[in-house]
Formats: structure tokens, sequence, C-alpha cells
């Protein structure tokens, strides 16, 4: 993952916010290297990572996948097909075309890593600026390990691209090992 953000797509209003989102949906921008992580792979993360069949009670937080492309669309169409073989049942999760992203506000970005108090002080003092906190691949990795997603393994092969303290270091391994992954 070379970066995430989250914010507001999918609408018509210019300039949603969180507290007049307008036609918007709250949703998360995931820039990625395909030589790492392939579209597919990111698909599989994604039908994991929440109940494609249960209906969205609102369109602030529906469910959906917006496509760039049409090589995108065609994955998202044959991985959702996959899906809703797997699950026997109808997939609800919506699959659309990408639309301008607008940025949440700085408050809502990383919010895994805001909420520890050790990795979180240490990446305000790496980047006082909010928008470059929310720009850093190192605040998304961690972030993302913080959130639950990669392994122990694959923190300690990147650990020294992260620029973290012996502190920060050792709080980071010591979330991810004791979650067991």
């Amino acid at each position: 993952m070379v970066r995430t953000r989250v914010g507001y797509s999918g609408g018509t209003k210019k300039n949603p916010t969180y507290h007049d989102l307008g036609d918007h949906s709250e949703s998360i921008q995931i820039d990625f290297d395909p030589t790492q992580i392939s579209y597919q792979n990111l698909l599989e993360v994604f039908w994991k990572a929440h109940d494609p069949t249960s209906h969205s009670w609102s369109r602030q937080y529906r469910t959906a996948l917006f496509f760039h492309n049409e090589e995108q669309k065609r994955l998202a169409l044959e991985s959702r097909d996959r899906e809703a073989a797997r699950l026997n049942g109808k997939i609800r999760t919506e699959l659309l075309p990408a639309t301008e992203f607008y940025l949440a506000e700085d408050y809502h970005q990383k919010y895994y890593l805001r909420q520890d108090f050790v990795l979180g002080t240490e990446f305000r003092i790496m980047f006082p600026s909010g928008r470059n906190l929310v720009n850093s691949t190192a605040a998304a990795r961690v972030n993302g390990y913080i959130s639950g997603y990669g392994t122990l393994t694959t923190l300690k092969e990147e650990l020294d691209q992260l620029g973290l303290s012996e502190a920060g270091r050792k709080k980071l391994i010591e979330r991810v090992s004791s979650s067991g992954r």
C-alpha cells in the first residue's frame, strides 16, 4: 500500500464535509503499487472486510466499490460474481464508476494511528502538518498494522522503513504480536 486516505465520493455535491455530505458516501481512497499488490488481491481484502449481503442503512455508510477504468470494472464484476456464488446470496455492495474524491477533514484521517498515544504522538512529531500525515506511506502502513492488517513477519521486514523510534518500534511490534498475526 502506498497511501490510504478517507473521504467522500459517489455524489454530486461540490466540496462535501462530514457535516454537509450531500449525496456522497464515506469512502477510502487506496493508492497501491501493482508490482507489490494486485488489484485482484485488493478485491479479496475488500470482500473479506465487510458483509456484502447486508443492506446499507444510509447513503453515507453504503457499501460500494468505485472502479477507475474498464479493467477494474471487469475484475470487480468477476470478483462480485465469485463472492455471490461463494455466499450463495445476493450481493448488495454497489459497483460504481469513480467520481471525484474529496478528502475528509484531517481529524478523520489515520483513525487507529491517532488513537494510539505512543505511535500517534510520534507521527504528529514527524508530520506536524495534517496533510503530510495524511499523505504519508509510513502512516498508512502503521495505521493498517494497528487496525488489524499485516503480519508480524511482514512488519519485521519493513520496520526499518517506517521511521519509528525504538519506543515506537517496540510498541508496534507489541500491538501486532498481541493480535496473534
